[in-house]
Formats: C-alpha cells, structure tokens, sequence
C-alpha cells in the first residue's frame, strides 16, 4: 500500500498543534493570574497570597519549558512539509511569526527568570512588574499567532502574483475579518482553563484540608471569574458563529450537519452525518433553533453542504461532533459555575465533597474544549490551507514522500509522549508538595529585602538558615 505524503502531514501536523496548544491555553490565563497575585501581595502583604504565587510560578515554568518544546517543532514543518505553502505566504507569515518572537517571546522568557529567581532577591514592586510583563507577553504572543491564523481563515489585504502572495494593506491582513473573534474567544478560553485549573487544585487541598485559608482564597476568586466568563464565552462564540457564517458558510453547514441550504432549519442534537450518502442518520432535531441561533430568525437561511462540490467539503463527521463536545463542555462549566454561586450562602462551596470532587473532575474539561475547538476551526476549513485560494495539496512539499512523513510522525509521537510524561511527572510533584506552610518558609521569619541583594551577598545556606532561626 503506498503512503500518502498529504494525508500523513496533515496528521503529522494536527499531532503538534493539538498537542502545543494545550499548553498556551493554560499558560496565557495562568500568568495573569500569578500576576493578580503578585499585586494582592504587594497591596496587602498577606503571606497566603505570595504563597498562592509561588505555587502557581513553578507550575507555569514547567507548563512553559513544554509549550517551547512542543511549539518549535511547528514552525520546522512549514518547511519540512509544507514549502509551497510557506514560499508563498512568506511575506505575511515571515514578518508575523518573526513579530511574535521578537514582541513576544522575549518578553516573557526575559521576566520569567526574573520571576521564578527573584522572589526575595528583587524588591516587591520589580518582581511584581516582571509578573505583568510575563503576562502581558502571554497575550501579545496570541495576538500574533492568532492573526496569522485568522488570515488563512479569512485572507484580505493580498493581491496574489504568480502564485505568491503580496501584502497590499497591513493594516487589513493583520486585523483580518475573523481576528477579533478568534481572539476574544482564545483569551476567554484561556482565562476559563487557567480558573478550572485553579479551582480544581484548590478543591482538592481544601478536600485534604491543606493550607485552607490559601485555597479559599483562590477558590472563591476563580468560582468568580467562572461566573463571569462562562456565560460571557457562550455570548462571544455567538458573535464568532455568526462570523463564520459570513465568510466561510461551508464550515457552519458541517457543524450543523446541512446538508440543502434552506430556511427554518432544525438544531441537530445527534445525527450521524454521512458525507458519501450527503445526508444523516438517526437524528434528533430541536426545530427551529438553528437558523435562530445563527441568524437570530425562527426563518432564517442556513447554508448546506450541497453548494460546494464533494472534494470542497471539510470532513462532516469530525466537524459535527467536535462541535457538539465543545459546546456540551461549555454549557457543563455554566452549570458548575452556576452551582458554586448557589453554595455560596453559608460557605458551603468549601465543604461540600460532591461540588469539591466536580470541581477536580473539571480540571480536564476546558482542554478538551479547546483542542475540539482547534479541530472545528481547522478541520472545518479544509481543503483549504489559504480559504478559498491554496488548497492543502498545493501546500505540500513537492518532494515529500509518504515515508519520509511516517517516519517524523511516529518520531514526534515518540518525542513528544516522553515530554508529556516527564512534564506531567514534575506537574504532579509540584502541585502534590502544595504552598510551603509559612512556618516552614526560609524567608518566612525575615524581613523582606526593600532593594536588591548587593553582588557580596549569597542565598541562604542551612548555616544561615540555622542563624535566622535562632
């Protein structure tokens, strides 16, 4: 049987972006997080809060030294695997992705050694400040990657020349149509994963009853923020919807599983699409509430599938359920966030088992939800690489062949479960052994230092820990 070049890189590629972005969607709300700590600390001088931070630091330098390693490897197959399609879009990808190094990466990999080295060595106000900064680099690397994303989703601002595109407004392909939605609702999703995290260890200490003043704390702050943002992301995946809808029709009839475009059209709560027999099986239809989700009328059009040509149409079966995981995801973490509201009175969001293990049992959801979310919105596109104007085919690197892409597959596959095993292993250690109890704090029973250590003076050795003690 002789491999298939295409079909292979395509796994090969949803293989690293899958596995990567797992880690940027924790990391970009984990370090704003840190960061609100590092200021209640700073205001307040509450010792639970630099507790709080400390924890949640080394679990972010671990979650960031693996999305380094896993994200590498993408920009490596734009030309391993993909020459044709990085030639062509040089001009807009080239200059982006070199934007998100410079304005980004730097940025964050700057002030992290700052944050996770200077606790107690820097005054409060500089390790604060390198708190922001990392966060602050979170956001401008998504801004980036997400623009260079939502282009190929939506391109503007080109004219195409002998096959190469050439960029005839900045302005327009950098904040292309798709940009401010993709990019909310990454950021929300960002926030809702970094809190179920959040709230999720925090539930488990306080099941252990360890360090409980801490994690009510940061339970309540998350069960908050939760609140807010679960709602708000179904509201913000409205407006992406409808966007999509707009300018790339295709993908919104593979996620409703339409197949004739017509008004009036049902909300399929399970069907088994079959993209050879262009029709469903076994469906369960809520009438209506399509065409009134995505066009806000009972009566509204909805796209099918049959307008476009067979090999123009993006894998249904994959697109219809992957959709109906993230949704069903979503409207779980509503109902856990609604249900934290209402234990509230009495405190008994911090006693009660049941809510504390959902809590834990949440820790995973919101990553499933965006990786469906990633599959919807790639998959959703194909054939396309470049919607509407390079197809993944014409991407693909001429002399690539099947082997040659099996082999780095099964290489990365290998790679990348040691990484991931290895991360998890230092993850579970680190969250296991919690926020040192303040007693047994080094620096507990010293003045915090107002300036910065002078060049002659060294950390703390058992000597001088024996010292301060006595």
């Amino acid at each position: 049987m002789e491999l298939d070049p295409l079909l292979l890189s395509r796994l090969q590629f949803a293989f690293v972006v899958l596995f990567h972005a797992i880690f940027p969607v924790f990391t970009i709300g984990l370090a704003s997080y840190i960061a609100l700590l590092h200021g209640l600390f700073y205001k307040t001088g509450n010792s639970a809060w630099d507790r709080l931070a400390l924890l949640w630091t080394r679990v972010f330098a671990v979650v960031f030294g693996m999305g380094v390693v896993s994200g590498i490897v993408m920009s490596f197959q734009f030309g391993t695997n993909w020459s044709n399609f990085s030639q062509a879009t040089s001009n807009f990808l080239g200059p982006v992705l070199s934007y998100e190094v410079l304005t980004a990466f730097f940025l964050e990999a700057g002030f992290l050694g700052v944050l996770l080295f200077g606790r107690h060595k820097v005054p409060e106000g500089a390790h604060l400040f390198a708190a922001l900064m990392v966060a602050l680099g979170t956001f401008i690397s998504s801004f980036w990657i997400l623009s260079a994303n939502s282009w190929m989703q939506t391109p503007v601002g080109y004219e195409l020349i002998d096959g190469q595109f050439h960029i005839t407004s900045w302005s327009d392909a950098i904040f292309n149509p798709s940009f401010r939605y993709r990019f909310a609702h990454m950021v929300m999703a960002s926030f809702l994963t970094g809190s179920f995290v959040v709230a999720g260890v925090s539930a488990w200490f306080l099941l252990r009853k360890r360090d409980v003043e801490a994690n009510k704390k940061a339970l309540s702050m998350c069960l908050w923020l939760l609140l807010i943002l679960a709602p708000a992301q179904a509201v913000v995946g409205d407006f992406h919807g409808i966007n999509t809808l707009e300018h790339q029709p295709t993908k919104v009839a593979a996620m409703e599983g339409n197949w004739e475009t017509e008004s009036d059209v049902p909300l399929l709560l399970f069907a088994l699409p079959d993209k050879a027999a262009q029709s469903n099986s076994l469906e369960l239809p809520i009438p209506h509430l399509a065409s009134l989700i995505l066009t806000h009328d009972v009566n509204g059009t909805v796209p099918g599938l049959e307008s476009v040509p067979r090999d123009e149409q993006p894998p249904v079966f994959i697109v219809f359920w992957s959709f109906r995981i993230m949704v069903g995801l979503g409207l779980a973490m509503i109902a856990t966030a609604v249900a934290g509201l209402v234990l509230r009175r009495g405190g008994r969001v911090y006693r009660q088992p049941l809510y504390l293990k959902t809590l834990v049992g949440m820790i995973g959801a919101p990553f499933v939800a965006v990786l469906a979310g990633w599959v919807v919105t790639e998959s959703g596109r194909s054939p396309w690489l470049v919607y509407g104007v390079m197809t993944h085919a014409e991407g693909l690197t001429p002399s690539l062949t099947g082997g040659m892409a099996l082999f780095t597959l099964l290489g990365y596959m290998a790679v990348y479960a040691v990484v991931f095993i290895v991360g998890i292993y230092y993850l579970t250690r680190v969250i296991r052994h919690g926020m040192l109890p303040e007693s047994d704090d080094i620096h507990g029973e010293v003045e915090r230092p107002k300036r910065p250590l002078s060049a002659a003076h060294t950390p703390f050795d058992d000597s001088d820990m024996q010292e301060a003690k006595s």
